[in-house]
């Protein structure tokens, strides 16, 4: 009898092709829909492959910079920002209409997530587009972030999220991709970060000290060169250590 639950997602539709290879092995998926990549087109291809895998389908919006693959804070207004959220996800919301399938989480992406955690006035234009689209859709959110405690208070339901690739920093925010650490690219190393997550609700850090944590979804990045071996060796690991993925 396995005594615990958890979520694998993965980043995807965003120009690595390897969907179809990393479908079998994860739970739910966060389709780009064209901020930092994805078009109309990637999204139908993506959300195919979901409804053949029974993968949960969420909208993966960035802030609208292809050029930096949404990886870099933008300057812009709220009123942007929301026109340019609420965009992506509609188009989203239309591909899965026509696919007959259903939107059940948004997770917002690179710097765009990052902000979100610290940030109320970014958490705020995020939590106002989940709003506006008037459907149950959940938010991926990382555990004592800004948009978690600002979703609570919204009424809006919230999925705690971790990541299985990145190194943590002492304050739970993410080490720096600018950072030769910031990725952890060991497939042992990144069982054994993942199996502490969920089994001790514990992270540690990169100076190795161990806090407390909370997920209910484990994050590998979909653009890792190496993400199909390591999300098929974590979903397997997981697994022998009763651990259901679902």
């Amino acid at each position: 009898m396995n005594f615990f639950v958890i979520d694998i997602n993965a980043d995807v539709g965003e120009g690595m092709g390897n969907e179809s290879e990393l479908m079998p092995f994860i739970s739910s998926c966060n389709i780009a829909c064209g901020g930092h990549a994805g078009d109309i087109s990637t999204m139908h291809e993506v959300v195919k492959l979901a409804k053949k895998h029974k993968v949960k389908i969420g909208a993966h919006p960035s802030f609208p910079d292809k050029e930096n693959f949404g990886r870099v804070k933008m300057d812009i207004s709220c009123a942007a920002l929301f026109t340019s959220l609420k965009h992506q996800v509609t188009n989203l919301l239309n591909v899965l209409k026509q696919e007959n399938a259903t939107l059940h989480h948004i997770k917002p992406h690179g710097a765009l997530y990052n902000l979100a955690a610290k940030s109320e006035k970014v958490a705020n234009v995020i939590l106002e587009v989940v709003k506006s689209m008037h459907i149950p859709v959940k938010l991926y959110v990382p555990y004592k972030s800004v948009i978690a405690k600002l979703a609570k208070e919204n009424k809006i339901e919230i999925i705690y999220e971790a990541f299985a690739d990145r190194n943590y920093n002492e304050d739970l925010n993410l080490v720096s991709r600018q950072e030769n650490n910031a990725m952890i690219t060991d497939e042992n190393d990144m069982v054994q970060h993942v199996l502490r997550i969920v089994k001790n609700k514990k992270v540690k850090t990169v100076l190795g000290n161990e806090f407390p944590i909370l997920a209910q979804t484990i994050c590998i990045h979909g653009d890792n060169s190496n993400a199909i071996k390591m999300v098929e060796n974590l979903n397997k690991k997981l697994k022998t250590n009763g651990i259901s993925i679902r």
